[in-house]
């Protein structure tokens, strides 16, 4: 089994067995132990250690051997516990992964992205939060006007430790009412996680508190069309409360029927 395992694998896998005990539904692990593990494994630690984290989180599951020892219906995910600090814990699947619902129906937007900025993007992630600045995606999602205040803005929150937000948007409605508005961003095989979701939130809690939190996600979807979603808390659980499908295309490409079955549409 272990043949068939990467070293990321074998790492993690290595460290949860080796606190894991029938019963438990969550336990913590440090950084540090990452480099004991690897010398006991006698592999070659990655140079960028968090990216092991990175990947287990948001990227690819746990191994076979971490999640068989989860209940039915349930899975085993990492959360950050504190400064160096990480813990397994056991969530519902249904509470886990976000993913765009492929009935929602799309509304073309016309493409005020750039030519040179679309050209030059770096990565899904970069080009995906590009689109929704330049196009006002938040603005027209949300129903209030939006001004980007900070990219990948990486503090400490109490009791969680150091997160990292894609970008923070400040919103102000017709009323003045002012909003904090968290956005993560997803592109490639890359997923929307609720832990983000609730990291985000708590962010805006400890950073913005006089400010109303509407935490928003972006998520490419296949033929770039872009999924938004607003999160609410409801019941102690984060829950989706919007979500819109958007594609950017050419003015020319928006037909009258489609402008028409736009205004004919149930405003939310």
């Amino acid at each position: 089994m272990a043949n068939e395992l990467n070293r990321y694998q074998r790492i993690i896998e290595r460290i949860f067995l080796a606190k894991y005990s029938p019963g438990l539904h969550e336990f913590t692990f440090q950084r540090d132990e990452f480099e004991a593990t690897a010398h006991e494994l006698c592999i070659t630690l990655p140079k960028n250690v968090s990216d092991i984290l990175y990947s287990f989180r948001f990227r690819t599951p746990l191994p076979a051997s971490v999640q068989s020892t989860a209940p039915a219906d349930m899975r085993w995910i990492i959360e950050l516990a504190g400064h160096g600090l990480y813990r397994f814990t056991l969530k519902a699947e249904s509470l886990i992964d976000i993913l765009p619902n492929p009935l929602i129906a799309e509304t073309k937007i016309p493409d005020a992205t750039p030519g040179v900025v679309a050209k030059y993007a770096l990565s899904d992630e970069q080009a995906l939060l590009a689109k929704v600045r330049y196009n006002r995606l938040i603005d027209i999602f949300l129903g209030v006007a939006c001004y980007s205040l900070q990219n990948h803005l990486r503090t400490t929150v109490p009791g969680i430790g150091q997160i990292e937000t894609d970008e923070i948007y400040i919103g102000v409605d017709r009323r003045g009412a002012q909003y904090i508005i968290p956005v993560q961003a997803k592109g490639g095989k890359d997923k929307i996680s609720i832990v983000q979701i609730e990291q985000d939130i708590a962010l805006s809690q400890h950073k913005y508190p006089s400010l109303v939190c509407r935490p928003v996600a972006a998520q490419f979807m296949k033929g770039d069309v872009i999924a938004l979603f607003e999160f609410e808390i409801q019941q102690k659980h984060v829950a989706i409360s919007a979500e819109k499908h958007y594609r950017l295309v050419s003015p020319d490409e928006i037909s009258e029927e489609e402008l028409s079955a736009y205004r004919r549409r149930q405003v939310d």
